[in-house]
């Protein structure tokens, strides 16, 4: 088992100012106990109500956080005082449809035609799994959450349509009612799981060749259990080819002022 992560016990708004300086530029998980992380997708306006039906189809996947202004790089509830384009730790930039690059900052990118979507992760309820005495294997290893492409379509809304991605963590046997249970609690980072055991029914074919993050080991014992994951738009945005998109690099989040207690139902 890994050591606990250095920034475990930090504020948000401490990792925030790191990050935004360079400083830190890893992936998110097991930082600012407590507090609830967000992904982040940022079109230009002309495709935000198509997006934004699209996340109202798609609530288990996709469940808002909130909503920039257009235009605007600063946030009015979930994290006040900070920066979109510079305050996660690392971006992807789309040109229709196709990864362009990844950056730590997309200051010189922005626009003042886009909305941020920021949507609930469940990196957020780690933690609680955690306090409920569930072992969480990219905690305990200190890497990134496996996440899969799967045979799941999601439900269309404008121009937007596509597959849907998972996380998977391993649970042993005895566990899973309480694994569910805890991250049922809180719909609004993706809640109960999507999918338990045999990964070949959602068209996963190899658990050690994630399509992003990093492969953990199933241990015997452990069942496969699978979330929807908030990279979902970013299968999307590969599937509807907006022409411009910005997103976080999968496991690299936004991480809110919001206390986890208060997403719990």
């Amino acid at each position: 088992m890994s050591e606990k992560n250095i920034y475990a016990d930090c504020l948000p708004g401490e990792v925030r100012a790191l990050i935004r300086e360079g400083k830190i530029t890893c992936q998110t998980s097991g930082m600012c106990s407590g507090f609830a992380q967000a992904n982040l997708c940022v079109l230009p306006k002309k495709y935000a109500y198509d997006f934004l039906l699209f996340t109202q189809r798609n609530p288990k996947s996709c469940p808002v956080l909130e909503v920039s202004d257009e235009g605007s790089r600063t946030l009015h509830s979930i994290a006040r005082g900070a920066d979109i384009a510079t305050d996660i730790p690392k971006y992807r930039i789309w040109k229709n449809g196709v990864l362009d690059g990844e950056y730590t900052d997309v200051s010189s990118f922005w626009r003042d035609d886009l909305v941020s979507f920021l949507i609930g992760c469940s990196f957020s309820f780690e933690f609680e799994l955690i306090a409920a005495g569930i072992d969480v294997r990219n905690i305990s290893l200190g890497c990134n959450v496996p996440m899969y492409l799967t045979n799941i379509d999601t439900v269309p809304a404008g121009i937007f349509g596509g597959k849907m991605v998972v996380s998977m963590r391993p649970i042993p046997y005895d566990q899973i009612v309480r694994a569910v249970t805890v991250s049922g609690s809180m719909p609004r980072v993706h809640g109960t799981p999507i999918h338990i055991g045999d990964p070949s029914v959602i068209g996963i074919k190899d658990l050690s060749h994630p399509d992003f993050g990093d492969a953990v080991p199933v241990k015997e014992g452990e069942v496969p259990v699978f979330w929807c994951c908030g990279v979902t738009p970013q299968s999307v945005v590969m599937n509807s080819k907006p022409d411009f998109c910005i997103t976080h690099s999968p496991g690299h989040m936004f991480i809110t002022d919001v206390p986890n207690a208060m997403l719990k139902n």
